[in-house]
């Protein structure tokens, strides 16, 4: 082996093996796989490759009933129905979270903005992103998919 494979050799497993070691960081590890067989095409673009659904399509937008929002991907109830309000972005749209639901993250997919990606704490799920233009008390605006979102009644 020359001193060019060796190097090229090492720098690919050096940037690989943080991407399996990061792969399992979360409470509920599934494959890939796994993941297909539970979510439907669109639920897994959005909540595992962190795609974005298209505004004014999902049913939870309207959705004015007492409840909780659960994460898709795992059913851990990540926001309250009275945290949520119309945001006229065509997304369902909350000012806080449950506590110890959700956890954020830089997004820097778009090249002239920095966003604050949110993600199910217990199974590392895409939900939405988090901005500072929403109303009293947080002034946040947590802007969700309703893909990754499901609403149940109490």
């Amino acid at each position: 082996m020359n001193r060019r494979a060796f190097l090229t050799s090492s720098c690919a497993a050096l940037i690989a093996t943080p991407l399996s070691a990061a792969s399992c960081q979360f409470e509920i590890c599934r494959s890939d796989a796994e993941w297909r067989e539970r979510l439907s095409e669109n639920e897994y673009t959005v909540l595992r490759e962190e795609e974005t659904e298209q505004p004014f399509t999902s049913p939870l937008n309207d959705e004015k009933r007492a409840g909780t929002y659960q994460c898709r991907g795992c059913d851990l109830p990540v926001y309250d129905a009275a945290a949520k309000y119309d945001s006229e972005t065509g997304w369902p749209s909350f000012f806080e979270s449950l506590p110890n639901s959700t956890g954020t993250r830089q997004d820097r997919k778009l090249v002239f903005q920095i966003r604050t990606e949110v993600h199910c704490r217990r199974c590392g799920s895409h939900l939405g992103h988090v901005f500072d233009d929403g109303p009293e008390p947080t002034g946040k605006r947590h802007c969700l998919n309703g893909l990754s979102l499901a609403f149940v009644t109490v």
